[in-house]
């Protein structure tokens, strides 16, 4: 029963950077992939990011690429995203979670075990 902890979120002015941490419980976490989501007010989740097990292969939503970067450390079975030139549209709660495979990260079916997430609000 893998438990994941979002960290990082916080208050940050247009073309700001942050980096969020996600620390996941368990003794598999190197074996799957692992994402990043986010969910604003009245709005579906959406995926933002994605990375394999090994973290050799990643995947982005069009509206983030360039601007953040998924990775993750193994060792201390934590994944990030930093984000960097953000906007105000990319307030959000953001959500990490722990995927069903070690290679499929580019859809929502894709992953399981959410964490309650923590929220990243941009001002403009």
């Amino acid at each position: 029963q893998v438990q994941l902890v979002e960290s990082g979120g916080g208050l940050v002015q247009a073309g700001g950077s942050l980096r969020l941490s996600c620390a996941a419980s368990g003794r598999t976490f190197w074996m799957y992939a692992m994402g990043w989501f986010r969910r604003a007010p009245g709005k579906e989740r959406e995926f933002v990011a994605g990375i394999d097990s090994s973290g050799s292969s990643t995947a982005y939503a069009d509206s983030v690429k360039g601007r953040f970067t998924i990775s993750r450390d193994n060792v201390k079975n934590t994944v990030f995203l930093q984000m960097n030139s953000l906007q105000p549209e990319d307030t959000a709660v953001y959500l990490c979670a722990r995927g069903t495979s070690s290679y499929r990260f580019g859809n929502e079916g894709d992953f399981a075990s959410w964490g309650q997430g923590t929220q990243v609000t941009v001002s403009s």
